[in-house]
């Protein structure tokens, strides 16, 4: 009896996986959301994975006196648009190119809500650039084959957090191409 209730649960068990009926549950968080991340002028710290696992992701290095500062509303239109078909951006305010996001975390966060309307989640000032950068921009540069060299690059990633694009500062979010890979995506 016993041997046939365990044989019968194995089938159960490989029957759900294959059917991925709760294969995401088991599944461990992938390595690009697997950081801790402090909101915007905020104590409150975000775990990426448990809040954006299963999302499309656009991760995006910001600044407030950059000449893609407009971006901004790009963005922000772009996550209104998605974002309850599982799609989120998630900026990084830095200061990294051109010394153009001088404030601290308060004045950018005020910026961006007051100028842009900003909705999409902000997190802590972040260094981007090779060499000094975050783990996670690391981890993204690195598996890019690029880093951000100026304000604004984005990195996409798939439902499954795989980096499927990294997209140039120039790229509006909005562009067809971009769309194009975010509704590919969703």
């Amino acid at each position: 009896m016993k041997l046939k209730l365990t044989m019968a649960l194995c089938v159960t068990v490989l029957f759900m996986l294959s059917n991925n009926t709760f294969a995401s549950d088991i599944q461990s968080c992938p390595e690009t959301l697997n950081f801790k991340k402090e909101k915007l002028a905020d104590d409150e710290i975000v775990d990426l994975c448990n809040e954006y696992k299963g999302k499309v992701v656009m991760v995006v290095n910001t600044a407030s006196f950059c000449g893609f500062t407009k971006q901004y509303k790009s963005l922000e239109s772009i996550y209104s648009k998605y974002k309850d078909e599982g799609f989120v951006v998630l900026g990084f305010p830095s200061n990294d190119f051109g010394e153009q996001e001088p404030g601290n975390e308060a004045q950018i966060k005020d910026f961006c809500e007051r100028t842009y309307k900003i909705k999409f989640p902000m997190f802590e000032k972040t260094v981007v650039s090779k060499g000094t950068n975050d783990p996670m921009y690391k981890l993204l540069g690195t598996m890019a084959g690029e880093y951000p060299s100026w304000n604004f690059h984005k990195y996409l990633l798939d439902r499954n957090g795989k980096l499927v694009s990294s997209i140039a500062s120039r790229t509006d979010p909005k562009s067809a191409s971009v769309i194009s890979k975010i509704e590919s995506l969703l």
